[in-house]
């Protein structure tokens, strides 16, 4: 047997009867230090302050693990703040389940309620396809009053209306395309909440 397992064997046995003999309230701490020696002590030993050791007291041997690198915390944080996003999305998935229960009793009520979000947009947008219509007009009697002055300077007040006409074209032109993007939108949000409420009424939606 070799001289550094007989004194290891040696350790663990000094160390089992320290344990067992110790006093009420005495505590001694161990570790192997980076060299791979034991050591020990009734306090916590420098070498000790950053590895994994055992407490031996009137309770038995307690093992504490090393503390952990910044690495490592960046590691268990991230891991912490999925965990959490995560418990985060269920709940508001859960949220959103019940309340897709709740507002509808079939497949039926949810192209009900689509047909009519859609007929509110198209309602507000009617107001914007109305002013594009009368800017346009406005835009042609602008032109034919331009013929006039193929030949002659451009009055400051009709280009300042030409402008104005032009801005018209453009606001209407932008309420309009928004106006459509919402009805695709209305479209593309219902038949989401029908995949859904249909997935959770046969009891295949994932949770």
């Amino acid at each position: 047997m070799s001289n550094n397992l007989l004194s290891l064997r040696l350790c663990a046995a000094l160390l089992a009867g320290v344990a067992l003999s110790l006093p009420a309230a005495a505590r001694t701490y161990c570790c192997t230090d980076k060299s791979g020696h034991k050591v020990c002590g009734d306090t916590l030993p420098e070498q000790c302050e950053d590895r994994a050791y055992k407490e031996f007291g009137e309770k038995g041997v307690r093992t504490v693990e090393a503390p952990l690198t910044a690495e490592q915390r960046t590691q268990r944080d991230a891991e912490a703040a999925r965990k959490k996003e995560a418990e985060r999305a269920a709940s508001d998935q859960k949220r959103k389940d019940q309340a897709l229960l709740n507002t509808y009793g079939n497949e039926k009520d949810i192209d009900l309620f689509r047909d009519r979000a859609i007929a509110d947009i198209e309602s507000s947008g009617k107001q914007a396809q109305e002013k594009y219509d009368a800017a346009i007009k406005r835009k042609r009697q602008l032109e034919k009053e331009l013929e006039f002055y193929a030949k002659k300077p451009v009055p400051g007040s009709l280009q300042s209306q030409i402008k104005e006409n032009e801005i018209e074209i453009q606001a209407q032109t932008k309420a309009i395309d928004g106006k459509n993007k919402a009805i695709e939108n209305t479209r593309a949000r219902f038949e989401d909440d029908r995949k859904r409420y249909r997935a959770l009424m046969d009891g295949t939606a994932k949770r």
